[in-house]
This record gives structure tokens, C-alpha cells and sequence, in this order.
């Protein structure tokens, strides 16, 4: 039985399968996420897992070189940009229209969706490498 990391077998074996330069995507609960993407879906009950729960759980475990989120973010989710900012403080960093942010989406390996019920609390993250 693995005894630490993410548990979630699904979560575990896509995160395995990362490579340079995939990017994948975490969400909130209504973010409508295209057909033909692999969701990992985490959703229990609103709020349950939160955003911050599942973010922390992945990048503890995956090399991250840049991520991007909705411009819409720095206005309606304060506390959860300055988390993210915070966690991801040398990364390379992209703000666009939420559209576009969910036109980008349908090229993500996969999704997890959260329980989330916060504004925007939705990120594409690019795998980078570790040497």
C-alpha cells in the first residue's frame, strides 16, 4: 500500500505520466471541462475537497514551470491569487479572459475537478523537468 503522496490511484498514474511540457488543469466545481478530457473527479460535496486541498497535494508531486489563470482572478479571488503566488513565486505566470482560458482547456492531458465554489479558482499548469 503506498503510505504518502497523492492516493488517488486515477490522480497518482496521470501525474506518473506527465511529461515536459503537458499541461493539465485543476477547477472549481462548475468549470465545464471539454469532451474527450480525462477528469479526475474529486468533487465530493461543495467545498469538499477545496482548491487549495488538491493544489497542494499536486504540486508537491509535479514539477511545475508555468502556469496560467483568468485575469477575472486578480479582482474576484484576491486570497486565492496571492496563495497561488506564494506557492508558485518563480514560475512563469499567464493571465487571459476565463473564454480563453477555457478554449485552452480542451488541449490539457487531463482535469481534476474539485469541490470548489469560489470565483476562479481554475489553473492550466505546465509540467517542467527536474534537472
Amino acid at each position: 500500500m503506498k503510505k504518502n503522496g497523492i492516493l488517488n490511484a486515477q490522480l497518482s498514474g496521470l501525474i506518473a505520466g506527465l511529461g515536459h511540457k503537458d499541461i493539465f488543469l485543476i477547477c472549481d466545481a462548475g468549470m465545464p471541462i471539454p469532451k474527450g478530457v480525462e477528469i479526475v473527479d474529486l468533487a465530493l460535496i461543495g467545498g469538499i475537497p477545496s482548491f487549495k486541498d488538491v493544489f497542494d497535494a499536486v504540486v508537491n508531486e509535479v514539477e511545475i514551470e508555468k502556469y496560467t489563470m483568468a485575469e477575472d482572478v486578480k479582482q474576484t479571488n484576491v486570497d486565492l491569487l496571492e496563495y497561488i503566488q506564494k506557492n508558485l513565486n518563480r514560475v512563469e505566470v499567464e493571465y487571459i479572459p476565463h473564454v480563453d482560458l477555457k478554449e485552452m482547456s480542451k488541449n490539457v492531458k487531463f482535469a481534476i475537478r474539485t469541490g470548489e465554489f469560489s470565483y476562479y479558482p481554475n489553473i492550466i499548469l505546465q509540467a517542467g523537468v527536474v534537472f
